[in-house]
């Protein structure tokens, strides 16, 4: 009997286009309720009229694709597509994302403006696994929460989770977790800056670039600061901050991993689930982030030679310049990694939350708050030497 007549001779693309076509569909839901949500907020007057939205369309995506999987239900038919853009949109847009992030923005902030940053990423990322570990919480998640926590938001988590093979519904809670205390610090801060730096901008500015989680959070907290302060290098000063700690992802990403893999050897729930023998080291620089850091090179000296020579690489005028790198990250940033969160979503079981309680939300509340705390006293104590 020929056994080749049982096999399923469906093209890949067939196979694929119902579940990619169904998280596309999420993710432009996602981008345009974040949309509504700023709409709104400007409505409301607590952001100024023209603002971006400070609401991540990942998140909403997230939300939406969650809501989908739980109240309608995801049919089989549906699940290779899902799967693809949760692994294989992921790491193509956190490549792209290396195109947003100069290594001259860095340099900007000087020798006591990097090493301030380093310490308020640091605080978040062991206050965060200590308390993981006390709490006797999941590895995973607690990674999860503390790269967010202490680089980028978002972001991190999302460039994390493939490393350490982060389940969705880990994945979908610490997003939460990272949205909720990053808007919260978002509309306070502004305000707590302001007592405190109110004559200094750079202060202020980088203030707001280190407490709060993720990039459109820190533009959107600078943005209220300045519509209601009416100063804007704070604006400049929190972009240039918040960029440059987004570029210490590319050394976090493999030390987090490491300390992940390491924990796991010493926890006998989780080390049943695989992780027993400690990887090799160079398995926690996975191709994405070299591709990252690549595309970051790619920008710098984009950057370099447009300054030096009046044209990127010698041929690229400024606006044609900034169009490449500009459309290249947003459709990594925007597309890419929002089609993929709209699949964590829809692969995200929410009765799974059950199981992981609210500790979690104590653990980033409290790290959140201690990243806060750092950021301040530093500034408050170094903040005068640094000009941008």
């Amino acid at each position: 009997m020929d056994n080749t007549k049982n096999r399923d001779e469906t093209p890949i693309l067939i196979k694929l286009f119902p579940g990619l076509l169904l998280s596309i569909l999420v993710m432009f839901i996602g981008i345009y309720g974040a949309e509504w949500i700023g709409n709104l907020l400007i409505k409301l007057k607590l952001l100024s009229a023209g603002s971006k939205t400070p609401v991540s369309g990942i998140f909403v995506a997230i939300i939406i694709g969650i809501i989908f999987r739980n109240v309608v239900g995801i049919k089989s038919m549906f699940i290779k597509g899902i799967q693809f853009s949760v692994k294989y949109a992921l790491r193509a847009g956190i490549v792209l994302l290396g195109l947003r992030l100069s290594l001259i923005e860095a340099l900007k902030l000087g020798a006591l403006g990097i090493p301030l940053i380093v310490a308020c990423i640091s605080v978040g990322l062991f206050i965060t696994l200590y308390l993981t570990n006390k709490m006797k919480q999941s590895n995973r998640l607690g990674t999860l929460i503390a790269c967010g926590t202490g680089i980028c938001g978002v972001t991190a988590i999302m460039a994390t989770s493939p490393v350490i093979e982060a389940k969705e519904d880990e994945i979908s809670y610490a997003v939460a977790n990272i949205t909720i205390f990053g808007l919260t610090g978002m509309m306070l801060y502004p305000f707590v800056a302001n007592f405190f730096f109110a004559d200094d901008p750079i202060k202020a500015g980088m203030f707001l670039g280190t407490a709060i989680h993720d990039t459109a959070q820190v533009t959107g907290s600078a943005l209220i600061y300045n519509q209601v302060f009416e100063m804007k290098k704070v604006v400049d000063v929190a972009t240039v901050t918040k960029l440059t700690r987004n570029l210490f992802i590319i050394v976090i990403i493999p030390f987090v991993s490491y300390l992940f893999y390491k924990n796991s050897d010493k926890n006998d729930a989780e080390a049943k689930e695989g992780q027993k023998a400690l990887p090799k080291w160079y398995t926690f620089i996975p191709l994405f982030v070299i591709g990252f850091l690549g595309l970051s090179f790619v920008r710098t000296i984009g950057d370099m030679t447009l300054e030096n020579m009046g044209a990127a690489y010698g041929f690229l005028q400024q606006t044609a310049w900034e169009n490449v790198y500009s459309y290249g990250s947003s459709f990594g940033t925007t597309y890419l990694l929002g089609m993929a969160m709209a699949g964590v979503g829809l692969s995200t079981d929410f009765s799974k939350f059950k199981g992981i309680g609210i500790k979690p939300f104590y653990i980033g509340f409290i790290a959140a708050v201690s990243v806060g705390i750092v950021s301040f006293t530093l500034i408050s104590l170094f903040g005068n030497f640094i000009v941008i």
